[in-house]
């Protein structure tokens, strides 16, 4: 009864601004110790009817002693992450559709990003069940939760935590934190290979390599419980990987062969990954057979270079290499892709990342897409509807015309005013900008690479960032030492 727990903690945060309002410090200490409690007697497994019983007397005690709040709590219900699993128990969607749910890789998403669904739909948005959270216009409890610190205060990163250089003079396209997970970095390089670090306990080091492909590894992805990355290459395949050992689980051709661009997992099923080749498709394949997805293949414009799902796994958008991004419609059932969308950002320019967000803060509720394409900005579009459409909401200039540069959005929905996005750029910096902020848009600039910077990824807590560039360098950044609470 995950869920209990998080809406138990979801009724203290609504009152937290009520508490010692001189002392925001034992306010932020307070909410903490709560959510270790929680999360420590949610383990125990106690009665559910309890539990809920345990929430309802909690509300109305603290009502008692507060008095009720007009406002909605701005508290959000974390995803549940799924527990781990192996190939051999995926399963197939084209052999047994209505097994979907019983096996395989699983996520469990928050109501939450159901709700940002929801909003696109109003129909759906006003049936959303009690209790439900949604962000508010204010969230005054949240920002005293994090002790009134500005966005510039909470992203000061600075000194250089490690540097890595096993894939020197090869570049470094892509980089990410493992799902859930402070330390644990993975990496891959033109010269072949991918490489999993650890940056705890010190000193940091290279834990794996993986080593097999053919040709330059151009993208890969972290399975949700960590256990398995999938990798494509130049060569035309698709590897699975086991993390622990490094051991290749499983190759699989592009039966075009074609080279192999990017992929994604498909997030409410990781037996699932989503393949964009130099031939202009994208494919559905089922990484436990090898096969690809009956109804689960398109073909872009162009050669297919990112690829992004939203939350709850039911759109794809895919940028190729002649300056579209496209959207589709993902159907659970059978693991088919409907195309809904199109939009041209600029004709000929590469669309080389793409980041999907439901929320970009606690009080920026707008469905939004991160994009980097060959433009010289890093563009900030809003979903408007449940097809994908695109508006775009901002653009922050960096230098950017011709490398494979990449984005995200901060993992943390913030307790602050406004939000941060971060990017590499051709000119060796990483940016930092504040989506709300007008004018003065960089909250931090960060200068030590020797290229291009390629991509960027945060750990869970953002305590550390990783930046790679094209020289094959991988920089970890920490956060100042003040700033930690």
């Amino acid at each position: 009864m995950a869920a209990v727990w998080q809406q138990v903690l979801a009724v203290d945060a609504r009152y937290n601004a009520y508490r010692t309002p001189t002392f925001p410090q034992f306010r932020t200490q307070y909410i903490r110790r709560r959510s270790q409690l929680l999360r420590e007697n949610a383990k125990c497994g106690f009665e559910p009817g309890l539990r809920r019983q345990y929430l309802r007397l909690r509300s109305q005690l603290l009502a008692l002693r507060y008095g009720p709040l007009s406002e909605q709590s701005s508290f959000r219900a974390s995803s549940v992450r799924s527990s781990r699993t192996t190939l051999d128990r995926m399963e197939d969607f084209e052999e047994d559709p209505r097994a979907q749910g019983a096996r395989g890789h699983r996520r469990s998403v928050s109501r939450g990003s159901y709700q940002l669904q929801a909003q696109m739909n109003r129909a759906v948005y006003d049936e959303r069940p009690p209790g439900s959270l949604v962000p508010t216009s204010v969230a005054e409890a949240s920002r005293a939760m994090a002790g009134d610190t500005t966005l510039s205060e909470n992203y000061a990163f600075a000194g250089m935590h490690h540097i890595f250089d096993q894939h020197v003079d090869s570049a470094v396209p892509r980089l990410q934190f493992a799902n859930d997970d402070k330390h644990l970095l993975a990496c891959c390089s033109l010269d072949g290979s991918l490489s999993i670090m650890t940056l705890s306990p010190p000193p940091p080091s290279v834990k794996v390599t993986l080593k097999g492909h053919g040709g330059p590894v151009t993208d890969f992805a972290w399975s949700l419980s960590n256990d398995i990355i999938v990798s494509t290459s130049l060569d035309g395949t698709l590897r699975i990987w086991n993390t622990e050992d490094g051991r290749c689980i499983r190759e699989v051709r592009d039966p075009e062969s074609s080279e192999l661009l990017c992929c994604t997992f498909q997030p409410m099923n990781n037996n699932l990954t989503v393949v964009g080749n130099s031939k202009h498709h994208l494919q559905v394949v089922n990484i436990s057979t090898g096969k690809k997805v009956k109804g689960g293949s398109s073909k872009l414009t162009g050669r297919v270079l990112s690829l992004s799902f939203d939350a709850p796994g039911k759109i794809l958008w895919a940028g190729d290499d002649r300056g579209s991004i496209f959207s589709f419609l993902f159907d659970m059932a059978t693991g088919k892709l409907t195309k809904a969308k199109r939009l041209v950002v600029s004709e000929g320019s590469s669309i080389c990342s793409i980041s999907a967000r439901s929320w970009i803060s606690r009080e920026a509720r707008d469905p939004s897409l991160l994009v980097n394409a060959c433009v010289n900005k890093l563009l900030l579009y809003r979903v408007v509807d449940n097809e994908g459409t695109l508006q775009l909401k901002r653009s922050f200039p960096i230098q950017h015309g011709s490398q494979l540069v990449h984005s995200i959005f901060c993992p943390l929905m913030s307790f602050r005013q406004g939000a941060c996005v971060v990017t590499g750029s051709e000119d060796g910096c990483v940016y930092f900008f504040d989506v709300e902020r007008n004018t003065k848009a960089i909250v931090n600039k960060l200068q030590g690479h020797g290229g291009p910077v390629l991509d960027v990824s945060f750990n869970c807590d953002e305590s550390l960032l990783a930046s790679a560039d094209s020289t094959g360098m991988v920089i970890i950044w920490r956060r100042e030492q003040k700033d930690v609470l």
